[in-house]
């Protein structure tokens, strides 16, 4: 039996669920002869790495009453996510999307979602006492560009959040399918300016502010404010900006054989977070969430290969006497 899931979570996320369809073998879906059913939507992936990296977690958000959306609650419950804020559409069909891959960890998605009951989410669907009694409010930058609606919802729900004094966390998430690059470029940098902590890939940080390196990349979102800016490279880890100390810091990615890179970014978010929480300081949580992050992709789908908190400790212990063993290696060579 299912424990039911602890009041007030620390972790709260507003945002899109969606079923995924993973292709069972590489190349286009013209050629796909199979598909691994699983789950995705990112805010909804952050909850779930966040929970299993021992935060408490909830979810705002609206699905159908379809055998999609009754999957997602299942998943939910099993992982002991509060679902108080969710809400059944009657007749709404959950969104859905499938991944192709490509080879090296590359991989293309292709959306069902249009008129989907998430994009019908509402300032009305954010309840105060939730936001207020949460310790972080996690929002991304494709709940703001599913629709109109979805993302009032979201600007309401930080403007909650900075009421009470709940940090808010930001992935901007960026989908250039979803929005005009101008609508995107203002949304993205007011959201930032909001925010305490801002999630961005390299990729899109470099689409949003017109910068090319890493580290401007970076200092273009750490100029709007935030406490915390973790630039994702990828393969390349992450840079850390702690803008209250005018400090950059790099943090090498976690070597792993990769086969699916579907999600990596939201486990890396969830597991920022959940660390920070826990009273990691922000280098320390960068840390974690990077061997996360790097595990989540050895699996296929977003959500099955996210790891719990067992499983990163031991990567982090295992990298950690690798590198006294370099260290001792290095000094007996200097003598």
């Amino acid at each position: 039996m299912t424990t039911p899931p602890p009041s007030h979570p620390q972790v709260l996320a507003i945002g899109e669920p969606l079923i995924e369809f993973n292709a069972s073998s590489e190349g286009p879906l013209t050629h796909a002869a199979g598909f691994q059913v699983g789950y995705g939507g990112d805010t909804s992936n952050m909850v779930v790495a966040a929970r299993r990296s021992g935060a408490r977690a909830g979810y705002l958000t609206r699905i159908g009453d379809d055998a999609f959306g009754r999957r997602l609650i299942d998943l939910w419950q099993a992982e002991e996510i509060d679902t108080t804020g969710v809400t059944q559409e009657v007749g709404g069909r959950t969104g859905i999307y499938f991944v192709s891959r490509h080879g090296q960890g590359a991989h293309a998605f292709a959306y069902y979602r249009d008129g989907s009951p998430a994009s019908r989410l509402c300032p009305s669907d954010v309840p105060a006492s939730a936001v207020a009694a949460a310790d972080l409010l996690h929002v991304s930058g494709i709940t703001q560009a599913i629709s109109s609606s979805a993302c009032d919802a979201a600007f309401h729900a930080i403007a909650t959040a900075r009421r009470y004094g709940t940090l808010v966390s930001y992935d901007p998430n960026h989908r250039p399918a979803l929005w005009s690059p101008e609508r995107a470029r203002g949304i993205v940098m007011r959201t930032a300016e909001l925010s305490d902590i801002v999630l961005p890939s390299l990729a899109e940080g470099r689409l949003l502010t017109g910068e090319s390196d890493p580290e401007q990349v970076l200092d273009a979102f750490a100029q709007r404010g935030p406490s915390l800016v973790a630039l994702k490279m990828g393969e390349a880890g992450v840079l850390v900006a702690e803008t209250a100390h005018g400090r950059i810091t790099h943090i090498p990615a976690h070597p792993v054989r990769a086969v699916d890179a579907t999600g990596a970014g939201d486990t890396f978010d969830g597991a920022f977070a959940a660390r920070l929480l826990a009273g990691a300081t922000p280098l320390e949580a960068a840390r974690y969430a990077v061997i996360a992050a790097a595990l989540t992709t050895t699996g296929f789908g977003a959500v099955d290969p996210i790891p719990r908190r067992d499983k990163v400790a031991d990567s982090l212990e295992h990298q950690r006497r690798g590198d006294e063993s370099s260290a001792e290696s290095d000094s007996g060579s200097d003598l």
